[in-house]
């Protein structure tokens, strides 16, 4: 026969003891709950009364059955004695405790392990790791590139004739352009120094943390400003400069620019 579990025979017991302490006679054992009235569900006797039967060989006698009723009788009476006595939740653990095990569940399936993006990485390997393939790429194309075409050289130079107009490779003609205008000084140092010394400093005036174009509007004002007046003067010199580095209108007077 299934055994009652030892903390609910404890709990009856210190529950039929309290309900006596405050009567003036003691009072008699709860009387045995008819089988109707049982908490234990009906199916539950059936299942557990089949079980006995099949594990008897197949004896389904009236004693075994009035015994299952006799224990189903007990239970019902311990857990309807129990809150009604000693105020303990129906179901209740050791204790009074009411927590019931449903089902072994995993802590993956109900934390969040997803891991917060963030937008800074090592410097090694990540970022070093990717420049130097990025060189490498770079030096290979140029040397296989250097193979197949032949690099635009001119004649030997003549020490005698200086070409006219005498341009500077057009990454300097926008310092050359300057100094057309301005005395050398100040086209050669005071404002490409300025110019150098406020793009340092762009970082520490606009410290927006966002790398959104839209919530940089200052620093991307800056810098579109710096490369189209750089870009300005490199176009004037490359195509409007000609002999003597005057002014001309190439769709006039020609183009007097070489690569």
């Amino acid at each position: 026969m299934t055994e009652i579990p030892e903390h609910l025979l404890k709990r009856a017991q210190a529950a039929r003891e309290k309900s006596a302490e405050p009567a003036a006679e003691p009072a008699a054992e709860p009387a045995a709950a008819p089988a109707g009235d049982s908490r234990i569900p009906e199916a539950l006797l059936k299942r557990s009364q089949a079980a006995k039967a099949s594990k008897a060989g197949g004896e389904a006698d009236a004693a075994e059955t009035g015994g299952g009723v006799a224990l189903a009788e007990k239970v019902g009476a311990v857990v309807a004695a129990a809150p009604a006595a000693a105020g303990v939740p129906v179901g209740g653990g050791p204790g009074g405790h009411t927590q019931r095990l449903l089902t072994v569940v995993k802590s993956g399936s109900i934390q969040d392990v997803k891991a917060t993006p963030v937008d800074k990485v090592h410097t090694w390997p990540h970022l070093l790791a990717a420049e130097f393939v990025a060189a490498l790429a770079c030096t290979a194309f140029t040397f296989i590139f250097s193979i197949f075409v032949n690099a635009p050289l001119l004649q030997l130079a003549n020490t005698n004739a200086t070409p006219n107009p005498s341009k500077a490779p057009w990454y300097f003609l926008g310092l050359q352009e300057l100094l057309t205008m301005f005395h050398p000084m100040v086209a050669g140092v005071t404002l490409p120094g300025v110019g150098i010394i406020f793009l340092i400093l762009t970082p520490y005036l606009d410290r927006n943390p966002s790398n959104k174009p839209e919530d940089r509007k200052f620093v991307i004002s800056i810098m579109t400003v710096h490369l189209m007046f750089w870009a300005v003067l490199v176009m004037i010199g490359s195509f409007f400069r000609g002999p003597g580095f005057n002014f001309v209108l190439p769709w006039v007077d020609g183009l007097f620019f070489e690569l």
